[in-house]
């Protein structure tokens, strides 16, 4: 998404077989690198959800994950059991 010079990513749940820019399951957040602060919102209820399904989140999507503290919660959650 975005255009020319003004990045903008969703991010998104999709099979692993689908191709990268192709259909997807769900989408669960966006992050726009451009905007002052840099602006990332996720649907954090529906997130974890889909790490409790065995969804595998990609390198850069796990760096914005631990950045938001979204990875710690759904680490905590899964090793306190």
């Amino acid at each position: 998404m975005g255009s020319k010079l003004r990045p903008f990513y969703r991010i998104v749940v999709a099979d692993s077989r689908s191709p990268r820019d192709g259909r997807f399951i769900e989408q669960v957040g966006y992050y726009n690198p451009i905007s002052q602060p840099e602006e990332l919102k996720l649907e954090d209820d529906k997130i974890m959800d889909w790490l409790q399904k065995g969804a595998q989140p990609s390198d850069t999507v796990r760096n914005l994950l631990k950045k938001d503290g979204l990875m710690q919660k759904y680490h905590e959650n899964k090793f306190s059991k």
